[in-house]
């Protein structure tokens, strides 16, 4: 029986619980890739037929972590951005994703304004999944039509999150209404 949505939800209760760490969020981006091998997960959560957008897929009403669906029509490059105290696994269902981790050249020493360098850069291709840690300033770029499962520690909306104007360097406060 291949793996399934629900297995993947209990099986990230019972890791998170045991270990809400880095170990333990390691083996959650692991079972993701197993759950993205399933074609009928695919099928049913990231197929032709599933409306566009984001959705929730399921939310833990103790640990708090989300699991979500982006099913993307139109291409974006996002700017770089944080997850404040919360962490996030994206799992390539479709297409491609090329993820960009940023580091900080000034230190935060100034909260308005940053100067970033590329930290590290990789492709997500459809099964694989990538993990950007507590506060890691990242950005996202995919084209028409990619479709990912993203999970995170908690529900983005519900927290304040930075985004950096790489041309400005500006740093500007995420609404919770840009969280999804």
């Amino acid at each position: 029986m291949p793996y399934d949505l629900d297995q993947y939800i209990a099986d990230c209760r019972a890791i998170l619980a045991r270990d809400p760490g880095v170990k333990g969020r390691e083996e959650v981006r692991a079972k993701l890739e197993q759950l993205l091998r399933n074609p009928d997960f695919i099928e049913t959560y990231c197929g032709e037929t599933v409306p566009r957008g984001l959705k929730v897929l399921y939310e833990d009403p103790e640990l708090k972590f989300q699991i979500l669906a982006h099913i993307n029509d139109k291409a974006r490059v996002s700017p770089p951005h944080d997850h404040d105290a919360s962490w996030a696994i994206y799992g390539q269902a479709t297409k491609y994703t090329d993820m960009i981790e940023w580091e900080r050249e000034d230190n935060g020493a100034d909260p308005k304004h940053a100067k970033l360098k590329p930290a590290k850069k990789y492709r997500l291709d459809p099964g694989h999944a990538g993990i950007y840690q507590d506060g890691t300033i990242h950005s996202i770029d995919y084209p028409d039509y990619a479709k990912f499962i993203r999970v995170t520690g908690t529900n983005l909306d519900k927290i304040n999150r930075i985004r950096v104007d790489l041309k400005t360097g500006e740093v500007h406060q995420m609404t919770p209404q840009q969280a999804t």
